[in-house]
């Protein structure tokens, strides 16, 4: 393909569902590398009443799934058309967006992003790529994750990445084969503990509790963590098998975030092959001292970006994705998801004026 210079916008709703990150970014292709510059970056923040409604949306009836679904395009159009108003001179090629998961049980064959609709396109005025995790899912992958082939691409000089958002996943490279899955839940568990603060800044309270051993060693032995990958997690487990431990401890708010810092910081210790080797944390839970401080105890070499790069991590990997879909390249591995073979995902979704 002759074009080389792509501008996009990314954008990411994640499960901890703190806002809709949205980055202008330049990408171009020089001698088979990609490079990237963010232009801008913004996060537009949920109101309490669409965190409430996005919280309990895996509940929710066929026809109901639907007409949120309409609304919440609607919603991500408005904050689309609110930041690229600011960029009036600039030719974007197309807005590559996430998404927001409410259901992700791929063994049931079932992943669903809303904020997908073909529709979308005629509200933001722009070429839309997006709903990359569906046609994985059909072809027997986990729809997840997706970040890895990304990663390799654009920060291929760490020999692990480390994402800390809604969960945390990991990706790396064995003998020039990415292997990646999720490795447990973080913002998704620590902001609903942090209640009714939205979360817990800088890990102040998690700091001002005590680990809980015995709650600590259940977390570390359910089942998920015995499984090889690929594999993947979405919130049902967390609802299923994380929060009724929590629930059931009688711990008070201090201790239940601050073992389950030490749960996170554990599991994530337990996932570096290789502990002399450099591993690269992004995401919003590079933000939490606390965390960090117990993630540091487990892994030796710890690397982080710039705080731009690493909080809008993931917009800039979906905008990356949706340019590999619009050159019909590969953008999914087979070796991260377990789909039948690796494939260019996602649908694109043209313009038309009237």
């Amino acid at each position: 393909m002759d074009q080389q210079n792509y501008t996009i916008v990314g954008v990411m709703s994640g499960t901890s569902l703190d806002g809709i990150d949205l980055a202008l970014i330049q990408f171009e292709n020089m001698n088979q590398q990609w490079h990237y510059k963010i232009l801008s970056a913004q996060t537009y923040l949920y109101e309490q009443s669409w965190i409430d409604l996005l919280k309990n949306a895996h509940t929710l009836q066929q026809g109901e799934i639907e007409s949120f679904n309409l609304n919440y395009t609607h919603h991500l159009a408005q904050k689309i058309n609110k930041f690229t108003s600011q960029f009036q001179d600039v030719k974007i090629d197309a807005i590559c967006s996430h998404g927001h998961t409410i259901i992700h049980k791929p063994k049931e064959g079932i992943t669903i992003q809303i904020g997908n609709l073909p529709i979308l396109s005629q509200l933001v005025k722009t070429t839309v790529v997006c709903d990359f995790r569906v046609q994985d899912v059909k072809l027997g992958g986990n729809g997840a994750p997706l970040v890895p082939l990304g990663d390799r691409i654009l920060f291929h000089e760490y020999h692990y990445r480390i994402n800390l958002g809604g969960f945390s996943n990991i990706s790396y490279e064995r003998e020039n084969v990415t292997l990646a899955y999720d490795i447990c839940p973080v913002n998704t568990v620590l902001n609903r503990l942090a209640f009714p603060k939205n979360y817990d800044e800088n890990g102040d309270i998690s700091k001002s509790g005590n680990v809980n051993p015995n709650l600590l060693d259940q977390l570390n032995n359910l089942e998920y963590y015995k499984l090889s990958h690929p594999k993947s997690l979405g919130v049902e487990w967390v609802y299923d098998c994380i929060l009724p431990l929590l629930d059931s401890s009688n711990l008070s708010q201090q201790d239940k975030l601050c073992t389950f810092c030490e749960h996170i910081a554990y599991q994530i210790g337990k996932s570096i092959e290789k502990k002399d080797e450099k591993v690269l944390f992004t995401g919003g839970g590079v933000q939490n001292k606390y965390l960090m401080e117990r993630i540091h105890h487990y892994v030796k070499n710890v690397q982080i970006l710039d705080q731009q790069a690493s909080d809008f991590k993931e917009a800039l990997i979906f905008g990356l994705l949706g340019v590999l879909k619009l050159r019909n390249e590969i953008n999914v591995l087979s070796s991260v998801t377990g789909a039948s073979h690796d494939h260019s995902s996602g649908y694109i979704y043209k313009y038309q004026e009237n």
